[in-house]
């Protein structure tokens, strides 16, 4: 029943007892209108372990399934956030995935903040919960919905084949840094596959030194070369990818506070990261959202939404600190 990982703001209830839960949840849901904070009471402070037990025993003592009767009893962004506590991290990240392709247009910003996060082991059982819950291929539905270097780089993150040791060889750090440069800032025009090569397949204490490296040769940090050299998603996902070697709780308050600042509020990043990394690192992501914006998350939640779908984010949050 234990969290997914040790950083989380969400960890396991102590007393916890699944039976009293689907109670407090039917009780809810009862009658006339819905009791929203006997849902968030329930569901933000249990592990996604703890839920699935929920779920189970929901099924179990009312015949009928937990996210049919939430889905019927409530709306919008609330009843998004909800609905993705009671899925397991793959499965929602299967959903995430296809909701990025489902309609017209693709919204990138899921494909990537997914693909460039995961690691090997989280990306394959992606790939086989995607074919699970919709009977397709996610590779095949990725290549139908995008096209060119963008499209290669996604499907190079899906074959997860990133060396995952510790491994630094300098000189090879030395010569990917160059190949890099000579790839780029170098020359006309920009050859994007010896970026994919790099970025994508070595690994990530090799690539801290290849980062430092390329500094040398070229002068400037490699998140400024990409942003030169590339536009549009192939720029945005080189920079995810980067950016998640050197820091995934940096990348992920970037996110965030990108999804916040300004006019209106991008409630997909927002939601997609409040839900999947609760239980992994949002302690690191507060800390370093707090480092790089002066400001907490959970003011900025605070100041960015209203009503119950505030209050469920806030309890995932955890508190100002």
């Amino acid at each position: 029943m234990a969290a997914i990982g040790n950083r989380g703001t969400v960890t396991e209830f102590s007393g916890f007892d699944p039976e009293k839960d689907v109670q407090r949840l039917r009780g809810a849901m009862k009658g006339v209108g819905t009791d929203e904070a006997a849902v968030i009471e329930v569901l933000a402070q249990r592990t996604i372990a703890q839920r699935q037990r929920i779920k189970e025993q929901y099924k179990q003592i009312v015949g009928k399934d937990l996210a049919d009767d939430l889905r019927s009893e409530l709306t919008g962004k609330f009843e998004k956030v909800v609905l993705g506590l009671l899925m397991p991290a793959p499965v929602y990240d299967a959903h995430e995935l296809r909701d990025s392709m489902k309609g017209a247009g693709t919204e990138e910003a899921g494909l990537i903040d997914i693909l460039a996060s995961r690691t090997n082991e989280e990306t394959k059982i992606i790939i086989e919960t995607y074919k699970k819950e919709f009977d397709k291929s996610l590779e095949d539905d990725i290549c139908g919905d995008t096209s060119g270097m963008f499209q290669r780089v996604l499907v190079s993150l899906l074959s997860a084949g990133r060396d995952e040791s510790n491994k630094v060889d300098d000189a090879l750090a030395v010569q990917d840094a160059k190949d890099m440069y000579e790839a780029g800032e170098a020359r006309w025009g920009t050859d994007e596959v010896k970026f994919l090569t790099v970025l994508c397949v070595r690994n990530r204490a090799h690539l801290l030194k290849v980062f430092e490296e390329y500094k040398k040769v070229s002068g400037r940090d490699i998140e400024d070369s990409i942003k030169r050299e590339m536009s549009g998603s192939l720029e945005d996902i080189f920079l995810a990818i980067v950016k998640c070697l050197k820091s995934k709780p940096a990348f992920f308050a970037e996110r965030l506070y990108k999804s916040m600042k300004g006019l209106g509020t991008t409630d997909s990043v927002l939601i997609r990261i409040m839900v999947a990394r609760t239980e992994i690192d949002m302690a690191d992501i507060k800390a370093e959202f707090l480092k790089n914006y002066g400001k907490t998350l959970h003011s900025f939640i605070k100041g960015d939404t209203s009503g119950d779908y505030r209050t469920i984010l806030l309890a995932l949050c955890g508190g100002e600190k």
